[in-house]
């Protein structure tokens, strides 16, 4: 009779745990070590959103960014390239902000020949261990958005990471902080509750250079088409 208990009191816990992980959806998961049950989250995704018709072209996100990062003289980790289209008198002044896309399958992550471009598996982000970078220009000759360099200071490849060491303190990226007019948007694109992902709900967004299927994290609202598919490994950053 004891063990008719057990086996009954067994059966009632195992009903209750199929009905936690029904209510709970495809993402639960039965932890049996410790007979929980915990539901699934899925990692951040970190990204950004550019809308373009906010820009106003003042630098501050290149400023802001050289700052807080400490980036040398003649490169830059974020910066607004502008491009004029058109000819005299019918001229246009495009601004596009730009910064490392942090790909989902970065070119420069799949190429680097010593580990140290690496990927943050609960976020996302592509970062640099300068510690094991022996500078050998690989990653910069892979990306074809032209967004790494050598850092002078350290002889290290260097990149945007987001300013992880802000972010991963609830701050957000210091060229989001500066841009005066409210031109970029930060956050986590697997929270359907996130500024950014509303965002991406509400406008159609764009890609430099789509077409290479690398998934880049950082979008565009509203940028000339034509300047988002130029080849930006063989422009200058400015």
């Amino acid at each position: 009779m004891k063990n008719r208990g057990k086996d009954m009191g067994r059966r009632e816990f195992l009903k209750k745990m199929g009905a936690t992980a029904t209510a709970l959806g495809t993402g639960a998961v039965l932890i049996q070590a410790g007979d929980l049950v915990q539901a699934a989250t899925p990692p951040k995704k970190y990204g950004m959103v550019i809308d373009v018709n906010r820009c106003i072209g003042c630098h501050g996100c290149t400023i802001a960014c050289k700052s807080e990062n400490n980036v040398p003289e003649g490169v830059f980790r974020s910066w607004v390239k502008q491009i004029i289209k058109g000819k005299y008198p019918h001229v246009k002044n495009h601004l596009l902000p730009r910064l490392c896309n942090n790909c989902e399958d970065a070119p420069c992550l799949n190429d680097c020949p010593t580990g140290a471009t690496y990927r943050t598996p609960e976020d996302g982000v592509v970062h640099v261990n300068r510690d094991i970078c022996v500078g050998c220009h690989t990653c910069v000759l892979a990306c074809p958005y032209n967004s790494r360099f050598i850092n002078p200071l350290t002889g290290t490849a260097d990149k945007c990471d987001f300013c992880y060491h802000r972010i991963t303190k609830g701050l957000l990226p210091a060229c989001v902080d500066a841009c005066t007019g409210k031109a970029r948007i930060f956050g986590d694109m697997n929270d359907p509750k996130s500024e950014i992902s509303l965002y991406l709900s509400k406008y159609p967004v764009q890609g430099l250079r789509t077409y290479l299927d690398t998934k880049p994290k950082v979008h565009y609202v509203y940028a000339d088409e034509a300047i988002l598919n130029l080849d930006y490994s063989y422009l200058s950053r400015r």
